[in-house]
């Protein structure tokens, strides 16, 4: 047996949800002396997690098993893909344990059964924030696993389960000791962030002396006092959502929403069975940007689903400008494995999928163009993310890590990642803003 303590290779794969996961499973790994290999070789073992929603993120998750069997031998699987043990086994047969999506303590027990730990966790230091996967100075914070939606191109609720809300005051004392430990920066998701603790009756537990409901604006009241950025991620448009905005116009919460309209035209929506259909979306998007004047809102959208007509695209293409939204992604339809629209009649062709992908991507870009243009001469505090040579790379409060643009930061590097910046914008491209330092 080494002399060394066991060591855990860790490979993580697919969203912001799963990157908590392998988070909390490196965390519990540390806390019990694990060290982390950062390569196959040199670890005793090897974790991944895998995700498991398009044959694109299957085909790469069960390459990365692959991998990681060729390399080292002695893998055990975990995550979305793991809720199909059987498509694993298929392709990997030598793979030591397969468990489903979080399922930590699983993950822990295979782990302990193939490589017991050597040493005693009551004296092992580790942060207590835990084991991160992303910089110091933000952090994803879950507070909610799985689903209660049936959307016909998702199998999400299939893959992590129904809806599963944490109490309000474990989400609060995880995002303090975050906060504590130098993060600046809180992302809450989950899958459905605005159906917070209706699984759980918004059950109402203590949090420094004072009582509040496990829902969406209490958490986010609370959130807002704990002196960090707080982002909100996959945000359906539910009326309850208006009561979260004037912490937002406030300086509470950042004026940033996703919501994941994914279609505009009422019979697509319907075909999708998406929750919230049936609101009149610009109405809410028109309600909320009267209190919140300064509110960015992403959103990601699907082009090419079984059946859209040109008609029904143009019905999407006419919302977007209506809508002017903000930051913008697109997705050409995708088959899913087990999901209810495989089965819709009339397919859209690839070809025409791509070219409506193509002419929504043109539109949504002017839109950006305008709204970031706009913004020339403003001035704004934002968080640097890295330097590049004589620039500093940020965000504003309305770009999110890695899937919005960035603000560049000329005659900066002087900064550092996690600096606080006080800017004035110079320029603007499609996505980016450009930007001096405030003297």
């Amino acid at each position: 047996m080494a002399a060394h303590p066991p060591r855990i290779g860790f490979v993580s794969l697919g969203c912001p949800k799963a990157l908590v996961d392998s988070e909390r499973i490196l965390t519990r790994l540390r806390a019990e002396g694990y060290e982390v290999s950062a390569t196959y070789e040199a670890a005793d073992l090897v974790v991944v997690n895998t995700c498991g929603f398009i044959d694109a993120a299957i085909d790469e998750s069960l390459q990365a098993i692959g991998e990681a069997l060729d390399h080292n031998g002695r893998v055990i699987v975990t995550g979305c893909l793991g809720a199909r043990p059987g498509r694993i086994l298929e392709k990997h047969p030598r793979v030591l344990k397969v468990t489903g999506p979080h399922a930590y303590e699983d993950v822990m027990s295979a782990v302990h059964e193939h490589l017991p730990p050597r040493h005693d966790p009551f004296v092992d230091l580790l942060p207590a924030q835990g084991i991160r996967l992303t910089p110091r100075h933000y952090a994803y914070l879950k507070i909610s696993e799985g689903c209660n939606n049936s959307c016909s191109f998702c199998i999400i609720p299939a893959l992590r389960g129904r809806l599963t809300s944490r109490p309000i005051d474990e989400v609060l004392r995880e995002a303090e000791s975050l906060v504590r430990a130098g993060v600046k920066e809180l992302l809450v998701i989950s899958q459905d962030t605005s159906a917070y603790g209706a699984d759980i009756r918004y059950r109402p537990a203590e949090w420094h002396g004072r009582s509040h409901r496990s829902r969406l604006v209490d958490l986010a009241r609370e959130l807002g006092e704990l002196g960090a950025w707080i982002r909100l991620h996959y945000v359906y448009p539910y009326p309850h959502v208006d009561e979260v905005i004037p912490l937002m116009a406030d300086g509470r919460v950042l004026p940033y929403l996703d919501v994941p309209f994914q279609h505009a035209s009422p019979a697509v929506l319907r075909r999708m069975r998406r929750p919230a259909h049936s609101e009149d979306t610009l109405a809410r998007i028109r309600a909320w940007r009267s209190v919140c004047p300064d509110l960015v809102i992403r959103s990601s959208f699907i082009v090419g689903f079984p059946g859209e007509t040109e008609h029904e695209f143009e019905e999407l293409l006419e919302w977007l400008e209506d809508a002017q939204l903000d930051r913008v992604g697109c997705f050409r339809y995708s088959a899913v494995e087990g999901a209810a629209a495989n089965q819709l009649a009339c397919q859209v062709p690839a070809e025409v999928a791509a070219e409506r992908y193509a002419r929504f991507m043109e539109r949504a870009r002017a839109i950006s163009t305008r709204r970031l243009r706009a913004r020339i001469g403003q001035r704004m505090r934002v968080l640097v993310d890295a330097i590049d040579g004589t620039r500093a790379v940020a965000r504003s409060a309305g770009d999110a890590p890695e899937i919005d643009g960035v603000v560049r930061i000329q005659k900066a590097e002087h900064l550092k990642p996690g600096d606080w910046a006080d800017v004035e914008v110079l320029g603007a491209s499609a996505y980016d803003l450009k930007a001096r330092l405030i003297a």
